[in-house]
């Protein structure tokens, strides 16, 4: 398989090394303001920045050639690339985190936050750590992780702030140096506390889950999620 790697940082090079070791070719290696000739790529996978995620992916999607993004911080356009996905008959898939791990922590997640919904004494919070280069806050898995919640609960919505409305989800978000990524979701009463957690020891995981996501959608059309690659029910 042919890859482009749109965005050459760390996060890129890491993807290069599993996908070399699992026989794969990388024909093209991205960064912010290069010129590249998309059609040579079987596949693109997208860990770029926010200013450049959009044209990356629409890019891919007019040339047909299937693209995974793991970009966060530019999905006000997210709908738009669907759509345009759809017109032309191409493949997309977008994940705020591709770890596989973290992909069944959405889903457990999901299924705490449906069995916890009719007790009222448990308040909810999140906390998400991330290295100190990571440009976005909270983390598009942190904002995930809430979007399950509120889609299987009363809250509202969720805000940035240790303290909030009873109504939304408040999310504590901590850059420290060599941090992959932990975050925790805390349902605490006064009688007990139950947690939820995730830490990603390397970015190894993020890295094998987007070549395992690319070697998936090859031959395919349409736009997917994680629980498509993963099929998860």
């Amino acid at each position: 398989m042919k890859i482009a790697l749109l965005g050459y940082g760390r996060m890129g090079k890491e993807i290069e090394k599993i996908a070399l070791s699992r026989g794969h070719e990388i024909v093209i290696r991205k960064d912010v303001d290069d010129v590249i000739d998309i059609t040579l790529a079987d596949v693109a996978i997208d860990f770029s920045v926010p200013s450049s995620a959009y044209n990356n992916i629409t890019n891919c999607i007019n040339n047909k050639v299937p693209v995974i993004s793991g970009t966060t911080g530019w999905l006000d356009k997210y709908n738009d690339a669907v759509a345009l996905c759809k017109e032309k008959n191409s493949a997309f898939i977008y994940a705020s985190n591709y770890s596989l791990g973290v992909n069944i922590f959405f889903e457990l997640n999901k299924q705490l936050a449906k069995m916890m919904s009719s007790l009222e004494d448990y308040n909810i919070s999140m906390e998400e750590i991330h290295h100190t280069k990571k440009l976005d806050a909270p983390s598009g898995t942190a904002i995930t992780l809430a979007e399950g919640i509120i889609e299987n609960s009363s809250k509202n919505n969720w805000e940035l702030d240790e303290k909030t409305s009873e109504e939304n989800i408040p999310i504590v978000a901590k850059r420290i140096p060599d941090v992959p990524g932990t975050h925790t979701v805390w349902y605490d009463s006064e009688v007990d506390s139950i947690e939820i957690k995730h830490t990603a020891h390397s970015r190894k995981g993020f890295a094998l889950g987007a070549v395992v996501a690319a070697e998936w959608i090859l031959g395919k059309k349409g736009v997917f999620s994680m629980k498509d690659v993963l099929n998860i029910r």
